[in-house]
């Protein structure tokens, strides 16, 4: 089929790879406008139209699709179909019916589960065990189409919400070309979702702050859920400092800690939560790069009392 795609970030771009070397068409890319990036805020293009360009392929940056010339524009590419990943526009009413069979997107959860912007932290923040990715086609509504494809995948104990998205791009890349071609096919089987519908909102920095209160298993979740972006925080001696991962290491039998307290050994470092300890991984201090913590402690000059601060934002406006 003739395809028009549209994505931005580096989950976008599997997608757009593995369509390129499918048999459709790619006729254009949609994707976000330049966008101000480092100290210098220089503007580069986005990850999608990297690989555009380089693939000689016609690329569009409108900053809204509700614009009439924009959408006369789709109209003269004349796409069967638009495949959608983390495109960062809403697709407005009037464009939902340019492509014949519609725009598809490529979601990473298993509908109704996690609509919204941040499915994949959502699902990691939660706990859960096990997630996926589904394609839809778009509707009026928030992530409300009827479904054309799924897939499941397991979420490691360990893993981030950052890592589990790059695997999921991959294979969501995979399930996306196989929607397309059962569209081209006329085999596609489009099935409205079923069950209970949970929101993926978008993740803020306050609420990245860490509970040092809470059991192991959901400051690990709360951790891993946040990393990369906005990244779980805390407070040590009065300054930020970002907790992005944790390790599987096990505590010393005899080794107590107070929620937020630190205990380092030769090769972990160790937080007390409401539980048990939990061995930090990756850690950033503030105006530091990110390190293992191991080695972060090794220049902190880590004393026995040297502890987290427990109040978090919320409980302290809350108790105001």
């Amino acid at each position: 089929m003739r395809v028009l795609f549209a994505g931005t970030p580096a989950a976008a771009v599997p997608s757009l790879q593995a369509l390129l070397g499918s048999d459709h068409e790619v006729v254009a890319v949609l994707t976000r406008p330049d966008a101000p990036t480092g100290r210098g805020r220089t503007l580069r293009p986005s990850p999608v139209r990297a690989v555009a360009d380089e693939a000689g392929v016609p690329v569009l940056t409108p900053r809204t699709l509700r614009d009439a010339e924009v959408q006369a524009q789709l109209r003269e590419l004349a796409p069967e179909a638009a495949p959608v990943v983390a495109y960062g526009n809403l697709i407005p009413p009037a464009a939902l019916d340019i492509p014949r069979h519609g725009w598809i997107n490529l979601h990473f959860s298993l509908l109704p589960a996690w609509r919204g912007a941040a499915p994949v932290q959502r699902a990691v923040l939660a706990g859960e065990t096990e997630t996926g990715m589904s394609t839809f086609r778009i509707d009026a509504g928030l992530d409300t189409g009827d479904v054309l494809g799924m897939r499941g995948a397991r979420i490691g104990p360990l893993e981030t919400s950052g890592e589990l998205l790059d695997r999921l791009a991959v294979e969501g890349a995979q399930l996306l070309v196989q929607t397309l071609d059962e569209l081209a096919a006329g085999t596609a089987v489009a099935t409205p979702q079923e069950g209970e519908a949970t929101h993926a909102a978008k993740l803020t920095s306050q609420e990245a702050q860490i509970d040092w209160n809470a059991p192991a298993e959901a400051v690990s979740a709360h951790i891993r859920g946040m990393s990369p972006d906005p990244g779980a925080w805390t407070q040590l001696r009065g300054e930020r400092f970002k907790v992005l991962g944790v390790e599987a290491a096990q505590a010393p039998e005899d080794l107590v800690l107070a929620p937020g307290q630190l205990h380092a050994t030769r090769r972990s470092v160790f937080a007390g939560t409401a539980t048990r300890p939990l061995a930090l991984g990756t850690v950033a201090a503030a105006g530091k790069k990110a390190m293992r913590a191991a080695d972060w402690a090794r220049g902190a000059a880590l004393t026995e009392g040297t502890a987290f601060d427990t109040v978090r934002i919320q409980d302290a406006e809350e108790a105001r």
